[in-house]
């Protein structure tokens, strides 16, 4: 058998894997997909965007491994810690500035082979793969970062759109951008967050293929925890049984903090002790689901705690039922919004329905009770930007999710699905296979 040169067969070995680590860590879109969105960004700001990668020691969920900065991955695809981005969009030639085509350049950090040992083979710009592997027209070393920039400036209005850091919101941008700044006195940085929220706003086919995947893998840990909750088990339990479930089906980590609630806690929000042990007679809310490929669902469900609702659980849970299926029911594409203060508003239809439905212990309607909004938008993150102002229309994915919480009464009801629009208008609901009927809930809790 004829045998490779070693250092032929090293070098093939060594592209390869430098090659997978690029291509599949993550259930990734054509680059064509990426591609198509940084023109699109270019033709909205017309100028110079430069935006950067979040590192490897950044972010809130360091526990689950490296995260990649929501908007970099969007026009990138890229997972590479430490990047960035350049993207320039093309102008006429006026006031004796030449033409510009087009152009978009990835920066990639310098290899590191010793750190490699402990994180894993990264892709350099070196590599002569790398404008196919990224789907970048250009791929260069993160030292010709300020060079291209300064040339780019140069050429048209020194306006760089970028990530710039909003209140306490951090931003991966903020410590390039001071070295930046430190460069070129003349340039003037303008946030380019209101665009990117603009264009996410509607999912592409490929981003709902995602999000299909994360709601349907939490759909099954849902499922688990049906048969999980029982009297005298703790919350913590039913937390750790979901994060398995939607786990072994390709979720790489929570989409946000798991809550399960159950008794009192049942009526806080945002409850996430999950330490607690059910008891029989109580009702437990279970906000839980996973971020498949960087996409997140949000799903939940209020289950009796011994399998059977009784009349008051019974009454309060059909109400917040009746609440979703009548914003479902007067949902219209291009007409009905999320936000409160519309006059085509679901979470108006919800609320009118929750406060006509239903008394509390003193006889008063039960409006007071429904204490946050009806929906949000979902992607990259769970609470995806979004134009709110926009009627609702064909590629947005968001939440429906009313809820009513009595602390008085130890009771709190929420039921949460995923939907999305379809090309036709259609209000199409992601989280379907789920039972949310309270006879469902019930007879999937017996195993029936």
């Amino acid at each position: 058998m004829h045998k490779l040169k070693p250092s032929i067969t090293a070098c093939s070995i060594v592209l390869f894997a430098l090659t997978s680590v690029a291509t599949s860590a993550l259930d990734r879109q054509p680059n064509a997909d990426y591609h198509a969105r940084r023109e699109a960004l270019a033709k909205q700001v017309n100028g110079v965007v430069v935006l950067f990668a979040a590192t490897e020691n950044e972010g809130p969920n360091d526990l689950y491994g490296f995260r990649q900065d929501d908007n970099f991955y969007y026009l990138s695809g890229s997972s590479e810690p430490g990047s960035a981005l350049l993207i320039a969009s093309a102008e006429e030639a006026k006031d004796n500035v030449p033409a510009r085509p087009y152009s978009e350049i990835l920066f990639l950090p310098p290899r590191n082979l010793t750190q490699e040992k402990w994180t894993g083979p990264k892709l350099g710009a070196e590599n002569p793969e790398a404008p196919r592997i990224t789907g970048f027209d250009r791929v260069e070393d993160m030292g010709q970062l300020p060079t291209e920039v300064a040339r780019f400036a140069a050429a048209a209005r020194p306006v760089i759109y970028t990530d710039v850091a909003e209140g306490d919101e951090p931003s991966p941008s903020t410590r390039p951008l001071a070295f930046l700044m430190r460069l070129n006195a003349y340039i003037v940085f303008q946030g380019v967050k209101p665009m990117l929220s603009s264009l996410r706003t509607t999912k592409d086919a490929g981003e709902m293929a995602l999000i299909r995947k994360a709601v349907d893998a939490s759909v099954a840990a849902h499922f688990a925890a049906f048969k999980a909750v029982k009297p005298n088990v703790n919350e913590r339990e039913i937390s750790a049984l979901m994060q398995y479930e939607w786990g072994k089906r390709g979720c790489e980590r929570v989409a946000y903090a798991p809550i399960v609630g159950s008794g009192y806690y049942s009526t806080v929000l945002h409850y996430s002790d999950d330490d607690n042990v059910m008891k029989s007679g109580d009702v437990v809310v279970i906000d839980a689901a996973g971020e498949y490929s960087m996409y997140a669902s949000d799903i939940t469900r209020t289950l009796p705690i011994n399998g059977h609702f009784t009349a008051r659980q019974r009454e309060i849970y059909d109400i917040v039922l009746g609440a979703q299926q009548a914003a479902m029911s007067a949902f219209q594409a291009g007409k009905s919004t999320l936000r409160r203060e519309s006059p085509d508003s679901l979470y108006q239809v919800a609320y009118d329905y929750i406060n006509t439905h239903g008394k509390d212990l003193h006889g008063q309607p039960l409006g007071q009770y429904f204490i946050h909004g009806l929906g949000h938008y979902i992607g990259l993150n769970v609470h995806d930007p979004g134009d709110y102002t926009v009627p609702l229309g064909p590629g947005m994915a968001f939440t429906i999710e009313p809820g009513i919480y009595i602390p008085e009464e130890n009771l709190g009801v929420r039921i949460e699905d995923d939907f999305y629009v379809d090309a036709g208008g259609k209000l199409v609901k992601l989280s379907e296979a789920l039972p949310s009927k309270a006879e469902e809930v019930e007879k999937e809790m017996a195993g029936k």
